[in-house]
């Protein structure tokens, strides 16, 4: 049995596997970065996730977005979103052989390119503002998990706390390429600015500070 006929076997067995403990979900392929889904699913499949244990011995810890999926393996895509009214995750990884690996997606995101100056001179105000960012991806899941520190603001008053980091993992789109100072913006009106984006086999790793205003 060559390698191909050996990888259809075991997407198939997953997908029986999720026919009997896995619930429907929407299967979703975003179609371009401003408004994926804007097309529809594209199939209703049935699902399971465990905790990178696929005993389901185990269940999964704060902070780690990161599951194992039975799911059929040959209508799915790395970058397709599985949706129900419940839960959302992304196809991060179709290793040959290995489990699929999906990303739990908490929160919706927008990511924003704030204001280029180029020219010289008197000029007037060149601040960032919601008018003159350009729109790179938006109504995209993600997940939004808080990182490991803090950062004191500019003012540092007293009773100042400290801007929380956060780390994102979402799709990449192809010809969308983010950079350290875009903007990212979240369901919950939140607003954040990318420290460092990493564009990883797996999708965007970006580490972002949440900005105060």
């Amino acid at each position: 049995m060559d390698s191909t006929k050996l990888q259809q076997k075991v997407y198939a067995g997953y997908g029986k596997a999720a026919l009997r403990i896995g619930p429907v979900f929407d299967l979703y392929r975003p179609s371009s970065p401003i408004n994926p889904f804007q097309y529809g699913p594209v199939a209703s499949l049935n699902a399971s996730f465990n905790a990178e244990d696929m005993t389901y011995g185990r269940p999964n810890k704060y902070g780690k977005p990161t599951w194992f999926c039975l799911v059929d393996g040959t209508q799915t895509q790395v970058g397709d979103y599985l949706i129900n009214d419940s839960q959302t995750f992304f196809i991060a990884a179709m290793q040959p052989i290995l489990p699929i690996l999906a990303v739990d997606c908490n929160r919706t995101i927008n990511v924003l390119r704030p204001q280029q100056q180029t020219g010289e001179g008197l000029l007037g105000y060149g601040g960032d503002t919601d008018a003159n960012e350009t729109p790179l991806m938006t109504g995209w899941p993600a997940s939004v998990l808080q990182g490991t520190k803090g950062e004191k603001g500019e003012v540092n008053l007293p009773g100042d706390v400290r801007n929380p980091w956060w780390q994102m993992l979402f799709p990449a789109f192809l010809g969308v390429n983010l950079r350290t100072a875009d903007i990212i913006t979240d369901d919950l009106d939140r607003r954040y600015v990318i420290s460092s984006a990493e564009l990883t086999d797996l999708g965007w790793r970006c580490t972002s500070q949440q900005a105060q205003t």
